[in-house]
């Protein structure tokens, strides 16, 4: 299949730019998510990948070959997007066919791949049904399996599943992961739903407002964010912000925050302002005889775990904990945090302090 390097990737319209100086790698076989919310410069990035727009400026370079000048045509790219672009007056098979028997290829070899196509996405049985009349998934079905019969160096996929209901997208994105682990292909795959990237990626890029904010595997992307932007975009609920106007100097492993002292991931660089002390719900505990106190705001149960709004000192905060913890609106609690997970922010610049947690993740 096949490598995609992104080095200093921009693309402008005019007087805006839709997509920043992005750099990144995408690894041969990987399944590679792009993901943000609306208007970040996603969609953009992946269509100049696949030639559909040509770049301002940067390189993308396909096994090794710069390919950002090159029409649609010579990249062999197969794209699938989320409203499907099926032929409607052509069935199923003829559908999928298509691109094979547009390059010439023998009859007997196109019905022979068809036929390996559709018993690989398990559509065997309406090869010769009109896709006007398909389910949203048969047909998504289909659309993948016009991809997929040219065998192609790579796949892009628009927010394939964007136009499915909530619990049919779930199953097909679990069918689509598995697709690509049998196949091996890489695949770059556009999408702002935080939860399907986590759920399908090996690798992520968070982007906003045309920057990548961060790029790394699910679990580096949510243990250790590189920006508030990442942390607050990630995860749900997302991460906690305490704010706090302190200093700290590089080495340290505790802040002092709202006449407490905290322990934190050793900082590398030293700072002082205003900052942000950042901890995901599940990090937090409710403790009775903890200083650090907090009012019980509300409860959420959840069944085995419940989710505790809190107002602190520092703003409010949601804690994910046991069901059987007792905690009832209007009393007051302490809090206590695992002190290996914290993530400090600058809050003017929104991004995170480095530290012994985040040592070889963040860029830049």
């Amino acid at each position: 299949m096949a490598q995609i390097v992104i080095k200093n990737l921009k693309k402008q319209f005019g007087d805006f730019t839709a997509v920043r100086e992005s750099s990144f790698t995408i690894e041969d076989g990987e399944f590679f998510m792009l993901l943000g919310p609306s208007g970040c410069g996603k969609t953009t990035t992946l269509r100049m990948i696949a030639g559909l727009e040509l770049p301002t400026s940067g390189e993308i370079l396909l096994d090794g070959e710069e390919i950002s000048q090159r029409p649609p045509s010579e990249r062999d790219i197969a794209f699938v997007f989320q409203m499907f672009a099926l032929y409607p007056h052509m069935n199923v098979r003829k559908n999928i066919s298509y691109p094979l028997v547009s390059q010439g290829m023998p009859r007997a070899a196109v019905k022979a791949k068809v036929a390996e196509v559709a018993k690989i996405l398990g559509i065997e049985d309406i090869l010769d049904r009109p896709v006007g009349g398909l389910s949203g998934g048969d047909r998504q079905r289909v659309a993948l399996g016009r991809a997929i019969v040219r065998e192609p160096k790579a796949f892009m996929m628009d927010e394939p599943l964007g136009a499915l209901d909530a619990e049919f997208r779930e199953h097909m994105a679990e069918e689509l992961r598995a697709l690509h682990d049998r196949m091996g292909a890489t695949t770059v795959y556009v999408t702002h739903d935080q939860l399907e990237a986590m759920q399908m990626g090996d690798k992520i890029v968070v982007m906003n407002n045309a920057v990548v904010e961060q790029f790394g595997t699910p679990q580096e992307i949510y243990d250790k964010p590189a920006t508030m932007f990442v942390a607050d975009f990630i995860g749900s609920p997302s991460m906690n912000f305490i704010k706090f106007h302190g200093k700290i100097g590089a080495g340290s492993s505790d802040v002092a925050m709202h006449e407490n002292t905290f322990a934190v991931p050793q900082i590398r660089e030293p700072f002082e302002g205003d900052m942000a002390f950042g901890v995901r719900p599940e990090h937090i505990e409710l403790s009775d005889d903890a200083p650090f106190r907090a009012e019980v705001l509300a409860t959420e149960y959840l069944g085995t775990t419940q989710i505790i709004t809190l107002n602190t000192a520092g703003g409010e905060v949601k804690a994910r904990v046991s069901a059987q913890q007792a905690a009832k609106a209007g009393e007051t609690v302490g809090l206590t945090f695992d002190p290996g997970t914290i993530t400090l922010f600058d809050r003017q610049s929104g991004r995170a302090l480095k530290s012994e947690l985040n040592e070889g993740v963040l860029h830049g």
